[in-house]
């Protein structure tokens, strides 16, 4: 490279760099949460990359500083990020995100890594059937398709938007996932595996009604459906998950369902209730809180 060509990427960098510092300040300022990566990742998408190289960046177009500015707008009124870029990353795979879809969260990544080992585990016998009740976007039935080829995933969900993108995301990535617009907390709900499914993954709604998000980017733009879980105590459709797992999987078979950190006992009591789960155990996110329920399908009936 010439000496020209070396000073026409140290002023692209800086040029860059500028501009990357100057929109997460404004993201600070405006209150978001993790103002450095928003900023990263909306120069990114200016870009047409996936991450931001700020050592040897793409050549940056004509318009990059006014159509930055104008995402950083978008992100400073608090619309979220995802909704801005058009996709969220999610275990392995990328999966397109729209309004009116609750958007995939990290910590549901932990989630969906209990149904992959476990789907995985009866993979070396036999092809595991796996259910996502409350699919949303698709990341758990997706991940789980993506990371055990083989494998038989249906995903549910009474959003038909949701249905449509979770076939969507799953195209997108290459697997195939079986999909259904349907009450998951319907017992009836996939009657056709009742009583073979090997494991059954759900992020459902459990917000309850008193508990209004704080944060923008969730309270004014996820789906309420997707949000609020019914009832006083925000349970009523993880209740219902839980009674459709019953009937859904096998002897042995595992149950894994996300939940609030608060509601970690009254999950726990309220599996142990069904009458039909052995080994119910809370497990923790990756920062060491209670935001799940695991628990294996027992003999009874």
């Amino acid at each position: 490279m010439t000496a020209a060509g070396l000073g026409h990427d140290h002023g692209r960098t800086a040029t860059l760099r500028a501009a990357v510092r100057g929109a997460a300040s404004l993201l600070a300022e405006a209150g978001v949460g993790s103002p450095d990566h928003d900023a990263c990742a909306l120069a990114a998408h200016v870009l047409g990359v996936d991450r931001l190289d700020l050592v040897l960046p793409p050549p940056l177009p004509a318009d990059f500083t006014s159509r930055l500015a104008g995402l950083v707008e978008r992100r400073c009124r608090r619309e979220p990020l995802q909704h801005i870029v058009g996709h969220a990353f999610f275990r392995h795979v990328r999966l397109e995100v729209r309004p009116g879809v609750f958007v995939p969260r990290p910590e549901t990544e932990v989630v969906a890594e209990v149904a992959v080992r476990e789907a995985l585990r009866v993979a070396a016998r036999r092809v595991p059937v796996v259910v996502d009740l409350c699919c949303g976007a698709g990341g758990m039935a997706v991940s789980v398709a993506h990371e055990v080829p083989g494998s038989q995933v249906h995903a549910v969900d009474l959003s038909g938007e949701a249905v449509a993108l979770t076939e969507d995301n799953a195209r997108a990535v290459g697997v195939t996932v079986l999909t259904r617009v349907g009450d998951a907390t319907d017992p009836r709900i996939l009657s056709d595996v009742a009583g073979s499914v090997d494991v059954v993954v759900s992020n459902p709604p459990y917000i309850p009604p008193h508990a209004v998000p704080v944060d923008p980017e969730v309270r004014d733009h996820d789906p309420d459906l997707a949000l609020y879980g019914g009832g006083p105590d925000g349970l009523a459709v993880p209740r219902g998950v839980v009674t459709a797992a019953g009937s859904l999987l096998r002897t042995g078979g595992l149950l894994v369902m996300e939940h609030a950190e608060v509601q970690a006992t009254a999950v726990r009591e309220l599996v142990a209730a069904r009458g039909v789960f052995d080994d119910v155990e809370t497990r923790d996110d990756l920062t060491g809180r209670p935001r799940m329920v695991v628990a294996r399908r027992g003999g009874a009936s």
